[in-house]
């Protein structure tokens, strides 16, 4: 996944080096040399991750990750201060500040390019929902909402597993003076309570006894009651492969052990201020434009929505020059359906297909309902060989899902033919990456269905 770093540092040999580092996985990277120039760029560019020393003349790191913080545009960018100070004062004082971590100097390039993954891919997810935001905007039927992301989070729900009955005890009581907590020290439990207990954070022990803390961690990425909740691994200091690990798996971030309490208050809160941030946008769709931009049937985004929403997607990509895909599918032979069956029968294919459509996809993807049997899924920040595998990944799905139906023939099975386009580079649009999408799909079905084709992006 690209993304455009700002890099913040008054040490020019210190800027070269990261350029280089991140030049080289395909980063890439705007420059500050102070925090005003910072503010400016960041502003400017709306980077995906802000990269910032601590130790600089003028304003310092902390004053400027405040500044970044406080501003409704910039506050939801990630940001990891890098510095040569390991005091954990100085690290509480950052995460206080707005910080998402640090990064000690000199950088291991293993923890950078771990901890750039996991924000990045946060980010990307943000980015789509304020999208979705803006959308709703220009349509008429969302109001100018306020920045929620340093908002106060007291009161919040949170969850921490640990089978060290003492640790556990000690974790839940300083959190109790601002939370509402529930301490498991049996992680086989933890997973209903979880699923059931609308929480705002977990914090999971990597050192449990009996069970993989990591793999439980997996378990609430995977499952849909549980995937947006942030997650906190307790980590041993000495345990980096756990760590890095855990960041991969979409854990949101680590609590080192022995655990600092100070610093323990400023990642939860930073974590949960995240979540409540990404609620505030899904409620605000969800609550005050649902019926205008949503399909009756199916409850995707409905053909209105999908042609605002296209044309804001391929601008941002464009200014962003970053990879944009379409695909449109279309069930085949559903008129079958309808002739053999009746429409009841057929409006119930159409509504399983639809919950198919968004088990499948990832999160960031948005899925519309087009017309009659065909959907769109737009694809931000995802290259032609990753929509491949994305749409072949959908088709295969579909056809090995039995479709239940009220009919006495209890299930149907159906397959869809997908056609994929992806953004040209200059001077494209929506509507005609709609059209190559479409004369793909038509391909599909006239090469014998059930199959993915790709248009050329010329």
């Amino acid at each position: 996944m690209s993304a455009l770093v700002l890099v913040v540092d008054d040490v020019p040999a210190n800027v070269k080096l990261l350029e280089v580092k991140l030049a080289n996985e395909y980063y890439d990277v705007i420059v500050a040399k102070d925090g005003y120039e910072a503010l400016s760029q960041a502003q400017q560019h709306k980077p995906d991750l802000i990269l910032l020393d601590v130790m600089m003349p003028g304003m310092d790191g902390f004053e400027t990750c405040k500044k970044l913080k406080e501003d409704a545009e910039l506050s939801h960018i990630p940001v990891v201060m890098v510095t040569a100070l390991s005091d954990i004062a100085d690290r509480v004082r950052g995460l206080e500040a707005g910080a998402d971590d640090f990064l000690t100097k000199p950088i291991n390039d293993i923890a950078l390019f771990s901890r750039v993954k996991s924000l990045v891919r946060i980010k990307v997810l943000l980015d789509e929902l304020r999208l979705r935001d803006q959308t709703g905007l220009q349509m008429g039927v969302l109001t100018e909402g306020q920045n929620t992301f340093t908002q106060d989070v007291s009161g919040s729900k949170i969850l921490v597993i640990d089978d060290d009955v003492i640790q556990l005890k000690r974790l839940t009581e300083r959190l109790a003076q601002d939370y509402k907590i529930e301490g498991v020290s049996k992680p086989e439990g933890a997973i209903n309570i979880a699923l059931h207990g609308n929480f705002d954070l977990i914090i999971v022990s990597t050192q449990l006894a009996d069970t993989d803390g990591l793999r439980l961690a997996s378990h609430f990425k995977s499952q849909e009651e549980t995937r947006s909740v942030p997650i906190l691994m307790l980590v041993d200091e000495d345990d980096s492969r756990a760590m890095l690990k855990g960041l991969e798996l979409g854990v949101n971030d680590y609590i080192i052990t022995p655990v600092d309490y100070n610093e323990m208050a400023a990642r939860v809160k930073t974590q949960i201020r995240r979540k409540k941030y990404q609620d505030a946008l899904k409620s605000n769709y969800q609550q005050t434009i649902s019926r205008a931009i949503t399909d009756g049937l199916t409850g995707l985004y409905n053909r209105h929505y999908l042609d605002a929403h296209l044309d804001n997607m391929v601008r941002q990509a464009l200014n962003n020059n970053k990879p944009l895909s379409l695909m449109i599918m279309d069930m085949d032979h559903f008129k079958e359906v309808n002739d053999t069956y009746g429409h009841d029968v057929g409006d119930q294919v159409l509504k399983q297909l639809s919950d198919v459509v968004i088990r499948t996809i990832r999160s960031a993807d948005l899925a519309a309902r087009f017309g009659g049997e065909e959907f769109v899924v737009l694809m931000p920040e995802t290259d032609a060989k990753q929509s491949k595998e994305g749409a072949e990944r959908l088709r295969k799905v579909v056809e090995s899902t039995s479709l239940k139906v009220t009919h006495s023939v209890g299930q149907i099975n159906k397959t869809v033919s997908i056609g994929i386009a992806f953004l040209n580079e200059m001077g494209d649009s929506g509507q005609a990456l709609l059209k190559r999408a479409d004369k793909a799909l038509y391909q599909a079905k006239h090469d014998g269905r059930n199959r993915v084709v790709s248009a050329d992006s010329d």
